[in-house]
């Protein structure tokens, strides 16, 4: 009995799940086209609605434009460096007599111009020395029969004192010589008295010769004198420095109360008009680069470019790096520049080149990638430009740009694909 129980209840079992699988097949054969209807209707893709661009079937709007050209023209080369400026003149200031430092009116960074005072030196000791000198020039011209003061050193030398006491004794001596050589042919006077007055002429002779030399020697010893005079009130005169030229004080070195020797450095003056540009051009692209042509100077952090001209070139190449140092004066009038400033310089050069340009409205640049449009079956089409020199109404294109290829103008938000209506 227990056994035909058991074999229904398997029947039952058995039974039950084959029409649970039936019921699941059915089921999964009744969704299958509801789900593709659903796919079909949430749009994107091959079964979906079509135009899946802008905003999902939003058709792009027709843009109006009118194309230009991208003409070529010959510009001017520039050859594109990188170099410091440097001071045209840098002198360190000293003086050029030893003293003690009594005035100092210059720091770090003061404007000077050209004879501006801009220190001193105690000046006692100089002055004493002019007073020294001076008394000694008197004394001179004193002992040569001028008066102690005067500019006029001219001397008489048969006028003065000296000579004329010696040609007085010489006039004398010549007179009794003459006497005595008559006496002696009258055989009045003996051999020996003549012999003593020949004797005594010619030491007055030699005494009114010496007279002379010591009046020219005290002619030499007043201009010694003058000179001396002059010297200190030279050095006199160096107790006060002035500026050499216009600039600025780029170092001071010193304080008031130090004592100074001769050349010591009190200061360094720098010239900031102009400005020295020394840059090296590599050798291919140094030819047509000559004294007088213009260079154009930019600075990082400064929207200002300034102007110069070509100065001074080398005249050798440099063995190792094959390049060309060139040296331009930069104008500088209201110190906008500085020494040591970092700068990249445009030198244009005597020869031209032809270049692609397109009119500076027919550029667009995004995320820093600059880019044009053109006009392909009535549709845009955008291409990735390199951008050269640019100016007020022309930017050169220097790659990605045909010349006479039409470029849309004033593209402004245009998208690839956008449909162009040309306008004539």
């Amino acid at each position: 009995m227990s056994r035909q129980i058991r074999k229904i209840n398997l029947s039952l079992f058995s039974a039950f799940l084959l029409s649970t699988s039936l019921f699941w097949l059915a089921g999964c054969k009744s969704s299958t086209p509801q789900n593709a209807v659903a796919q079909g209707t949430r749009g994107g893709g091959p079964g979906g609605v079509p135009g899946g661009g802008r905003g999902g079937g939003e058709a792009l709007p027709t843009r109006n434009v009118r194309l230009v050209q991208a003409s070529e023209r010959n510009l001017t080369q520039i050859v594109t460096a990188t170099g410091t400026l440097a001071a045209d003149e840098q002198t360190a200031l000293s003086f050029r007599v030893a003293g003690r430092l009594s005035h100092l009116s210059i720091d770090l960074g003061s404007v000077v111009r050209k004879g501006q005072a801009i220190a001193k030196l105690e000046t006692i000791d100089f002055k004493q020395r002019v007073d020294t000198a001076d008394a000694a020039l008197q004394q001179a011209r004193a002992r040569l029969g001028l008066s102690p003061t005067g500019n006029d050193d001219r001397v008489n030398v048969e006028n003065t004192a000296t000579v004329r006491q010696a040609r007085a004794v010489l006039d004398s001596s010549r007179a009794i010589r003459d006497r005595t050589r008559q006496l002696f042919a009258q055989g009045i006077q003996a051999k020996a008295e003549l012999d003593r007055v020949e004797s005594e002429y010619k030491v007055a002779e030699s005494r009114y010769q010496d007279a002379i030399e010591e009046v020219r020697n005290r002619e030499a010893v007043l201009l010694q004198r003058r000179s001396e005079v002059e010297l200190a009130k030279q050095q006199l005169v160096y107790t006060t420095l002035y500026a050499p030229f216009d600039g600025a004080i780029s170092e001071r070195r010193t304080s008031v109360g130090e004592y100074l020797a001769t050349g010591a450095p009190i200061a360094t003056l720098v010239r900031l008009h102009p400005l020295r540009l020394r840059v090296e051009i590599p050798e291919r692209e140094s030819f047509g680069i000559r004294p007088g042509l213009g260079v154009k100077v930019s600075v990082e952090g400064d929207s200002n470019s300034y102007t110069g001209r070509v100065a001074r070139l080398s005249p050798a190449f440099q063995e190792q790096s094959r390049t060309l140092i060139v040296e331009a004066e930069v104008e500088n009038q209201h110190g906008r520049l500085r020494p040591g400033a970092f700068v990249k310089a445009e030198l244009q050069t005597s020869s031209s080149q032809s270049v692609v340009t397109i009119p500076a409205s027919a550029l667009v640049t995004f995320a820093g990638i600059q880019k044009v449009f053109l006009n392909k079956d009535g549709k845009a089409v955008e291409r990735t430009v390199i951008v050269g020199r640019k100016e007020a109404d022309w930017v050169e294109i220097t790659e990605g740009l045909q010349s006479g290829e039409m470029v849309v103008d004033v593209p402004a938000n245009m998208v690839g694909g956008q449909p162009l209506v040309i306008q004539q």
